[in-house]
């Protein structure tokens, strides 16, 4: 066979290889270390662990943190220049100031920039300066919080030497500003430091209570009288200046400005030249004295002693000045709004108890005795010896305690209560001022709870007369006063200059008119036949009520209340002196006849 055929017989026998496509994949590489390149492997792993976590970190301050250091960084480059409100003025009803605000300059710090090691050597020299604690310091310092870009007010009311201080040390007190400043300012001084009040700079306490009422750090608020009272009108708003710096620290404009918004001024019912008169008249006796409009509750005048200066708190009170002040027989009690046993001015709701409960008529008459004895305890009549038989008109002239004692045995101690209680006694008045005293009107459940005794005979006839556990402010007594002088009405003392307003709010008692007639003959007859002889005026005619209290074991207490004209009533006025050792009628009643008398001679 020829070769050629043979060599393709055999190609024909070979197998036929198939083409595929072959996918290759990498193949797998060890490394293999020598003990020569250990050094070098660890560096490398170390260094990618490294890297690997700083960027870890840099993400997640990027991403999770990143708007906490944007505002730190915004906080270093900025700081809020605070412009506090200047704060409502108070007017008496004539338009004279009696609570204003005057300019001065306080002390500021910029917490966002002191360094811990530089604020001890700058807080120890403000210390010095500003005669404050360091403590003190320090408190204000992190109550604001060290990343605060807002000035915190450190200091007011700063003296000329004090300012050249700061000043003189800027190298040190680079971050400490001294700027201008509103302070409260009582031009009268002590007259009508309860009824006004003071303003003071929040604590802490105060802050968290009303931080949802818009308050912060630094803001002055009203501590008492009207100034607590009509605080929401009175405080205004803050505004501030945002203001941006550079790396130096220097100011480089400002970024924006909201201007502080004024508080309201408040003009108040209260008459200054009276309110001066009843403290002359009170003197330095410790008491109290209220005078009112009977036709509308609008509180004239309002005393009580001893007094203070609301102009301290203007200022830093150190624990001399306060030792000093408090030292003068709690002057920050507004005995005015404190309860007090009533006495016989109590004996009109014990009259008014007996007429209007149909036991007894206008024209009752009782015999009266030396002592009533009850349950086995004797309640004697003031003058010893009994007045024969009275009637309601005589029994209030000449105050007798057998005859208003058989009145309260009868009517009992659940109507005496009932009555008590619509003039307004065992509950607050609803004058503006919060820290008033509701007194106390006792009854079977409050004698329980607290002595966990019944009620007897004995407490309804101590109450009718005044005694007991019953306890009145002396404006809860004026209120009472002004009940048989306007013909039958509670109403609301008040602050607040609103005529209007307040007739509306009155509230009849739906009193008979014989009733109030006989209420009023009687409070007349006390001034020109029985205890309150003192207290009649040439020309107006005035009718009144004395008492003496019991205050065992100090001396009695002296009340006199009386309103004038009779016939038709402008003014109620109250006096009470604390354990006087004095009847009604002599200590008491001739600070009522100054009141009144000036009233008069004013008009």
């Amino acid at each position: 066979m020829n070769n050629n055929y043979m060599g393709l017989a055999n190609l024909v026998k070979k197998p036929i290889r198939k083409t595929t496509t072959k996918v290759y994949e990498p193949k797998k590489v060890w490394l293999t270390v020598g003990q020569k390149d250990q050094p070098i492997f660890i560096m490398v792993v170390i260094s990618l662990f490294l890297f690997g976590a700083i960027g870890l970190r840099l993400g997640y301050l990027q991403i999770v943190e990143g708007d906490k250091y944007s505002l730190k960084a915004d906080s270093n480059r900025t700081k809020i220049i605070p412009k506090p409100p200047v704060r409502g003025n108070l007017f008496d009803r004539k338009g004279r100031i009696l609570g204003a605000t005057k300019l001065s300059h306080s002390a500021y710090l910029w917490p966002v920039v002191q360094k811990k090691e530089n604020w001890l050597q700058i807080r120890t020299m403000l210390a010095n300066i500003l005669n404050i604690p360091e403590d003190k310091l320090q408190e204000l310092l992190e109550k604001e919080g060290y990343d605060s870009p807002t000035l915190v007010r450190i200091a007011r009311n700063l003296t000329p030497q004090q300012i050249t201080a700061i000043e003189e040390n800027r190298d040190i007190l680079s971050e400490v500003e001294v700027d201008t400043d509103t302070v409260r300012y009582y031009p009268q001084g002590k007259v009508g430091s309860h009824i006004l009040g003071y303003t003071r700079e929040i604590n802490g306490e105060e802050l968290k209570a009303r931080q949802n009422e818009g308050y912060r750090m630094g803001d002055v608020i009203g501590k008492m009288g009207a100034e607590a009272g009509f605080e929401s009108e009175l405080r205004g708003e803050w505004g501030g200046i945002l203001m941006e710096r550079d790396g130096s620290g220097k100011v480089i404009r400002k970024l924006g400005i909201k201007e502080a918004k004024a508080g309201n001024d408040v003009t108040l019912t209260l008459d200054l030249e009276l309110q001066k008169v009843a403290e002359k008249a009170l003197g330095d006796r410790k008491g109290a004295v209220v005078a009112l409009d009977p036709r509308d509750g609008a509180v004239l005048s309002m005393v009580s002693y001893p007094a203070f200066d609301p102009n301290i708190f203007s200022g830093r009170i150190t624990e001399q000045i306060w030792q000093e002040v408090q030292g003068k027989g709690n002057p920050f009690i507004n005995r005015a709004l404190v309860g007090f046993p009533p006495a016989s001015t109590f004996k009109i709701v014990t009259a008014t108890a007996g007429m209007e409960s149909g036991k007894y008529s206008p024209s009752t008459v009782l015999p009266t005795y030396a002592y009533l004895r009850v349950g086995g305890t004797a309640f004697g009549e003031w003058n010893r010896s009994g007045f024969g038989p009275m009637g309601f008109v005589s029994a209030l002239a000449w105050s007798s305690n057998t005859f208003f004692g058989q009145i309260g045995n009868g009517v009992g101690g659940e109507t005496l209560i009932k009555w008590s209680r619509n003039y307004g006694f065992g509950s607050k008045t609803g004058i503006e001022i919060p820290e008033e005293s509701g007194g106390l009107i006792a009854d079977q459940e409050w004698k329980q709870k607290r002595f966990n005794w019944d009620w007897t005979v004995g407490d309804t006839v101590n109450m009718s007369i005044g005694q007991g556990f019953t306890l009145a402010t002396p404006l809860q007594v004026a209120v009472m006063f002004a009940v048989p002088a306007n013909g039958g009405y509670k109403v609301i003392p008040h602050l607040y200059q609103d005529k209007a307003t307040y007739l509306k709010k009155r509230e009849s008692l739906n009193l008979k008119p014989q009733t109030v007639n006989t209420l009023r003959e009687g409070l007349r007859a006390v001034i020109t036949r029985g205890t309150g002889g003192k207290v009649a005026l040439s020309g107006v005619a005035v009718a009144g009520k004395s008492g003496t209290a019991e205050a065992p074991p100090g001396k009695s207490h002296a009340w006199f209340g009386g309103y004038a004209p009779y016939d038709k009533p402008e003014i109620v006025v109250v006096a009470f002196v604390e354990h006087s050792g004095g009847g009604g009628g002599s200590t008491a009643g001739p600070i009522v006849r100054q009141v009144l008398e000036a009233y008069f001679q004013n008009k």
